[in-house]
């Protein structure tokens, strides 16, 4: 085992945890949230609305089956493994870093990628206490300065424009189907864009602030992403218009709450947020359950949409909502993430629900 560099964890509170560096020797700063999915390491890193964050995995053993090829694409030039071309996080914290790795599928070690692509590493970390932490007082600032380094300023994620940073600048096509749908990238997964090219389908992925309205599309469906949902008023702006019309429109994580923005809803911050693969949810008016996978800071109130919506999907657990649809015309939304890259796959269907209604 090498030796490692020490660093320490100090969180806005004053709360400091010792540990070492595996990553890029760098002091880092972003807001801590902790993610109790027992695998998925590779696909949480490159998740674009990960932006800013330093997460706290939970599960104590991380990095034991290394990391994938990241630069293999598939025939539609997307990562053939992960969910964008590069790592979003500001930081990874685990308890014990795996320094050998082994899997059929791994071309290279976590700390290595890590430091590729100077992204900070901290292991070490008691991170059962840590999460009782945030938990117990919620998601706050945080920095990792290491032994001998440089210091680094607090900084909140949430007060700039996340999603402007991680959308794409131009409109991609994929596929020449006969079916119009636009996904709107506000920090889409690619898993999301796997599930939605189809030999019928010509798939538009367009910036978070383009007017997709001027597009004569079939469907229209909203990403995940990072941040303040409140920073995309014009996606909302344009969105306020698309749901005067009755074009098929679907939404996921952000897609949500922005979809809520636009009936009139109120979005608020929640004290820590859902991470995980292991999430219940069940769909309101039934008995069908599904485990789920999330990634969200960011909730839908509710009691405040207008009368023409009402609630999909609601947490087992807390009872947050977890999508909302519209009563009558073809909008409906989901919280959580039906892509399930990584985490369980129980909502795929999700994706065909959506494609039939075009």
């Amino acid at each position: 085992m090498q030796t490692r560099r020490k660093a320490s964890l100090i969180l806005s509170d004053g709360t400091c945890f010792e540990g070492y560096s595996f990553g890029s020797e760098r002091a880092s700063a972003g807001e801590v949230v902790f993610n109790t999915a027992m695998t998925g390491y590779p696909e949480s890193l490159t998740d674009p609305s990960y932006r800013g964050q330093l997460m706290v995995m939970t599960y104590p053993l991380v990095g034991n089956y290394g990391v994938p090829d990241a630069k293999q694409n598939d025939d539609h030039g997307i990562s053939s493994w992960l969910e964008s071309d590069k790592i979003h996080m500001e930081a990874i914290i685990v308890s014990d870093y795996s320094e050998v790795y082994s899997h059929w599928n791994a071309r290279e070690s976590l700390a290595e990628w890590l430091k590729r692509e100077d992204v900070v590493g901290i292991t070490g970390i008691d991170t059962r206490a840590l999460a009782k932490h945030l938990r117990e007082d919620g998601s706050m600032k945080g920095k990792i300065v290491l032994e001998g380094g440089d210091d680094i300023d607090f900084f909140d994620p949430n007060t700039i424009n996340q999603v402007a940073e991680v959308s794409v600048k131009e409109v991609i096509t994929y596929g020449d189907g006969p079916k119009k749908v636009v996904l709107v990238d506000c920090g889409a997964k690619d898993n999301i864009v796997r599930n939605l090219i189809n030999p019928d389908v010509t798939l538009y992925k367009v910036p978070w602030d383009y007017d997709f309205n001027q597009i004569d599309f079939d469907g229209l469906f909203l990403s995940n992403g990072p941040g303040d949902p409140t920073m995309c008023k014009t996606t909302v702006d344009h969105l306020k218009v698309a749901i005067n019309g009755s074009k098929p429109i679907c939404g996921i994580c952000m897609g949500n709450q922005l979809l809520a923005a636009a009936a009139g809803a109120n979005i608020y911050k929640m004290k820590y947020g859902h991470r995980s693969h292991n999430q219940p949810v069940r769909e309101v008016g039934t008995n069908k359950c599904f485990i789920t996978s999330q990634n969200h800071g960011y909730a839908v109130d509710p009691s405040s949409l207008g009368e023409d919506w009402e609630e999909k999907y609601i947490n087992l657990n807390d009872g947050t909502n977890e999508g909302i649809r519209h009563k009558t015309k073809p909008f409906f939304s989901t919280q959580f993430h039906p892509e399930a890259c990584g985490g369980p796959t129980d909502t795929m269907f999700i994706f065909d629900e959506f494609l039939k209604l075009i």
